[in-house]
């Protein structure tokens, strides 16, 4: 004999709950029902879909390996029976948990990072010397540019008349014999027409 509100399918065992908690009334018995039949009803979550399901509700899905899963109705029972992924489906517990979707949070107030300007020394120059740099007149400027060009132009003659006197000590240099490697070993010399 199979109790009211239970159904057998295929191996599986289906349990609709009852719709009213069980009480003397309920069964007809009028002998006590014990507490931890009538006490407080736990709330399940459902195996697939993770909603609340409350006392009275929902359905009970026992596969042949007597693993029990709890579902709010038959539409979950229907997904889990057909191997649907619950992150895939939008309106699940699963999938907006991991979508971040309805999550309220405390709206804090964003801060807005003021850039300020610091005044920082340069590697080799002290800020005082930059700042002295800095308010300096066009026509002192215009004067040290002036010397710089002057400096520039006599360090570049001087050069020039430096290699034009290497030039003549070259010369005089140039005046002797060159050997080539074979010539140092003992080969022919042949001695340059000086003559045209």
């Amino acid at each position: 004999m199979v109790p009211q509100g239970f159904a057998i399918a295929l191996g599986c065992v289906r349990i609709n709950y009852l719709d009213r908690p069980l009480t003397a009334e309920a069964t007809g018995h009028q002998h006590q029902i014990p507490s931890s039949v009538t006490g407080p009803l736990s709330i399940e979550i459902c195996a697939f879909s993770g909603a609340k399901i409350y006392p009275g509700k929902g359905k009970i899905y026992v596969r042949v390996d007597s693993r029990s899963f709890r579902f709010v109705n038959g539409k979950t029972e229907s997904l889990f029976l057909q191997r649907k992924n619950p992150r895939k489906v939008h309106w699940t517990v699963l999938f907006r948990r991991m979508h971040k979707k309805g999550i309220t949070e405390e709206v804090t107030k964003k801060r807005t990072r003021r850039t300020v300007k610091h005044q920082r020394a340069v590697v080799g120059a002290s800020w005082e010397a930059i700042r002295a740099k800095r308010n300096q007149k066009p026509e002192v400027r215009a004067a040290a540019r002036a010397a710089a060009l002057r400096e520039g132009k006599e360090k570049k003659k001087a050069d020039e008349a430096r290699k034009k006197s290497d030039k003549g000590k070259n010369a005089a240099a140039r005046g002797q014999v060159k050997v080539s490697k074979q010539g140092a070993k003992g080969a022919k010399v042949a001695i340059a027409n000086t003559s045209r």
